[in-house]
């Protein structure tokens, strides 16, 4: 496990606001040397705690403007044999195991209602689906994020040098 400290959180912070920001950039504005942020960066890719940069996809702008977690109760011993069924889905966004009555919890994207009746109907049929409940998303006042639990857990980290900046984000 890779220990963080406040500089780490705030050059995650920079990172995900802006991810094509330049060394020197993130240099100036967390008030590092270039050579920390490089290394800081460097620790965090090699760790694996940093897989991408990636752009935001905002999906309905795109023609997708339904999303749907349908939640997969699966027959005993099947589970990989539909996850590889389902990353074949390129409406399939995300799939996660859980623990409970579903045995994955499915997200998906849709470009209209037929569309995600054609999905799950595609979904029913993988061998080894054995019931779905589907839960349509409405809004996502939430969206995905990580920074508050960064913050939260690097509270009292320090900052990764001898001269603490009092303002950090």
């Amino acid at each position: 496990m890779l220990s963080l400290d406040r500089l780490d959180a705030a050059l995650l912070a920079e990172l995900t606001q802006n991810p094509r920001a330049g060394i020197v950039d993130l240099s100036a504005k967390l008030g590092v040397a270039r050579n920390t942020v490089q290394s800081r960066i460097r620790k965090l890719e090699d760790s694996g705690a940093v897989t991408g940069y990636r752009p935001v996809v905002d999906l309905p702008k795109l023609g997708l403007p339904l999303q749907a977690f349908i939640g997969a109760e699966l027959v005993q011993a099947r589970m990989g044999h539909v996850i590889a069924e389902l990353e074949r889905f390129p409406e399939v966004l995300e799939v996660h195991a859980t623990t409970g009555r579903e045995d994955l919890l499915i997200r998906m994207a849709a470009q209209s209602q037929e569309n995600l009746l054609q999905v799950l109907e595609r979904i029913h049929s993988i061998e080894g689906v054995a019931h779905t409940t589907t839960t349509l998303a409405l809004t996502t006042p939430v969206a995905y994020r990580t920074q508050p639990l960064l913050d939260q857990l690097t509270r009292g980290a320090g900052h990764g040098r001898s001269t603490p900046v009092a303002d950090l984000p």
